[in-house]
This record gives C-alpha cells, sequence and structure tokens, in this order.
C-alpha cells in the first residue's frame, strides 16, 4: 500500500517541531542549571544531595546493585549518594561510554573516594575502565535537563539513558535535579522512558 505523500510530511514536520522544541529546552534549562548550581553558597552546596531521603531508601532492595554518575558541570551531584550507598555494602556502578554511536553500558566502581579505578571518557568525564566488571543495575540513579511534576523527563539529548531503560525496563529509575529545572510540560516522545521517582533538594516526586 502506498502512504500518501502528505502524511509522511505531517509526521515529518511534526518530529523536526519536537526536535526543536527539545532543543530549546536543553538550552535553555542547562543555562538555568548551571547558574542555579554555580550560585550556592558553599555551606548550602555541601548540604544538598548530602544523602538519599528515607522513601528513597525504602524503594531500594536490600543487596542491589546501584548504578550512579558523576556529575556534570550543573548537575545535580551524586557523589555523596554513590559513598552511602557504597557504605551501606551495595555493589555500585557507573556509565561507560565508548562512541556516541554505542550503547551506555555501567561498570563496577569501587573506589568513590580516591576514583583510583576512573579514567577520562570520550564526553569529558571520569568514567570506569572497561576492564572492571559490567553491572546491570537493580536501581539506577540518573541526572535529568527537565522534568514534570508527574514525572517527564528530558535528557541530554543523546539517547544513552533512554536507549539503555529500554534494554532493561526492570531496573528501578529515579531522576535528580535542581528544583529549578522544573517545567510545565514537556514534549515526550515513544522513545522516552518513563521515571519511578525524582529527588530534588526539596521535595520528592512519586513514586509514579
Amino acid at each position: 500500500m502506498v502512504v500518501p505523500p502528505l502524511i509522511i510530511g505531517k509526521d515529518q514536520q511534526l518530529s523536526e517541531d519536537i526536535a526543536a522544541r527539545k532543543a530549546a529546552l536543553r538550552k535553555e534549562l542547562r543555562r538555568k542549571r548551571r547558574e542555579h548550581a554555580a550560585g550556592l553558597p558553599k555551606e548550602v552546596s555541601a548540604l544538598v544531595f548530602n544523602r538519599p531521603p528515607a522513601p528513597i531508601v525504602e524503594l531500594v532492595p536490600e543487596g542491589a546493585t546501584i548504578g550512579l554518575y558523576r556529575a556534570d558541570t550543573g548537575e545535580a551531584p551524586a557523589f555523596a549518594y554513590t559513598k552511602f550507598f557504597f557504605e551501606a555494602g551495595h555493589t555500585v556502578a557507573l556509565p561507560r561510554i565508548t562512541t556516541l554511536a554505542a550503547p551506555m553500558q555501567f561498570h563496577q566502581h569501587s573506589d568513590p573516594y580516591g576514583e583510583s579505578d576512573l579514567e577520562d571518557g570520550p564526553m569529558g568525564l571520569r568514567q570506569p575502565s572497561g576492564d572492571l566488571p559490567e553491572i546491570v543495575p537493580d536501581v539506577l540513579f540518573m541526572p535529568l535537563v527537565g522534568f514534570t511534576v508527574t514525572g517527564e523527563r528530558l535528557g541530554q539529548g543523546g539517547g544513552f539513558y533512554d536507549r539503555w531503560l529500554e534494554a532493561h525496563p526492570e531496573t528501578l529509575a529515579i531522576g535528580m535535579a535542581w528544583d529549578i529545572q522544573e517545567v510545565d510540560d514537556l514534549p515526550v516522545e515513544n522513545h522516552d522512558m518513563p521515571l519511578a521517582a525524582i529527588i530534588t533538594p526539596t521535595r520528592i516526586l512519586g513514586p509514579f
């Protein structure tokens, strides 16, 4: 059956419109995120995200493997969460990227204090060595660019987390963000994977 060209054109235009809106939102929200984080007094920075809230800890099964991230400039810091779960006896892992086209993987992170097991990655972030064990986290704490109060998320745009979560739907995904990153609504596409909860310095949204 031949699909009418007009329908194809409308679908393509809609996709391009969504992509353009997402790109504009990312640019604006990254700016807000960066300026907000840079403007926090040191005494406040030391307190935010210093440990997972009790309701979030209750969502984590005993013995669960935990995926976290090494925060880029402006992102909600996850370092204290990494130490918390490591000290609680959980196996923790960080993402590893080899190329922009290859799927993201998680590898064990066994030295959250000295970070002696990390190396420079292609995205400008430190990441685990490929020689370390690959792990599929049971619970994943992940950064956000934007979010809504109903749990929609705007990612970095590379699709790494969306593709990983699509391949591992059993993993409990929890977003971490500053309150300034909240928006009223987001354009959501089929490949945008949902979150179980979102943590900000003042609130816990979810479980959804």
